[in-house]
């Protein structure tokens, strides 16, 4: 896995408009069964990755904690700890990449 073609993918999926970024959007996303992969900062706090996480696993979505906070908001271009993808097709792809 590259995590700098990981990223690159992530900022394209940004710029098609098929990211959501923000905790609270997020997990309201997950709620609402449009996301099925959630990027998680490794070194968001511990309440974000609890809340995060906890309800990504009652939803079945799978969650990736592989990049800091700096290296998430770098690729997307806004200072955020949470993403999650809404498109299943660059869902695949972005797991295919970080496997």
């Amino acid at each position: 896995m590259s995590k700098q073609r990981v990223l690159n993918f992530l900022g394209l999926a940004m710029r098609a408009g098929r990211v959501v970024a923000g905790e609270s959007l997020v997990i309201e996303a997950i709620r609402m069964k449009k996301v099925k992969l959630v990027f998680l900062a490794s070194d968001s706090g511990v309440n974000t990755y609890k809340k995060v996480t906890d309800k990504a696993k009652f939803y079945g979505v799978k969650v990736i904690d592989l990049f800091t906070s700096d290296e998430l908001s770098q690729a997307i271009g806004k200072s955020r700890k949470v993403l999650a993808v809404s498109n299943e097709r660059l869902t695949a792809r972005l797991i295919d990449l970080c496997q």
